[in-house]
């Protein structure tokens, strides 16, 4: 069992665009950290977004058909379980119903003072991010 599904928007930027025409398979990634750091940003309290950061220990992509400049694209997150300091997110790019991209990925929250690893609490994955209690394993 899982959270609940945040996705936000994809601008596409004539930037991203590679000598292929299509979207640099390196901005996916990107888009990834955008969508899980706005994830924490919106549904932790005030006091832990403070006080924590994330940097991304793995990241497993399978990339489906490519993105262009003019595409709606939206990338869609979805926490699976926190255990002590990682975080194991699902991430799926999409047009539409097209699937352009999947991630599987790794995070470690850290202290922001000290930047070492941070447990994020049962209580915080369980009211802020509606994971279980069996998945939010300390």
């Amino acid at each position: 069992m899982s959270a609940k599904p945040f996705a936000i928007p994809i601008k596409i930027l004539p930037d991203d665009i590679d000598f292929m025409g299509h979207v640099n398979n390196s901005r996916y990634l990107n888009w990834v950290q955008d969508v899980v750091l706005q994830h924490w940003q919106k549904l932790a309290p005030a006091e832990e977004v403070a006080s924590k950061a994330w940097v991304a220990i793995k990241h497993e992509i399978t990339y489906r058909r490519p993105a262009f400049l003019d595409d709606d694209v939206i990338a869609e997150t979805v926490l699976e379980k926190i255990k002590g300091a990682r975080s194991f997110y699902n991430t799926v790019i999409m047009r539409g119903e097209e699937v352009l991209a999947e991630v599987q990925s790794m995070w470690c929250c850290i202290d922001s003072e000290t930047l070492r690893p941070a447990r994020i609490s049962r209580e915080i994955a369980e009211t802020y991010f509606g994971l279980p209690g069996k998945a939010a394993e300390s």
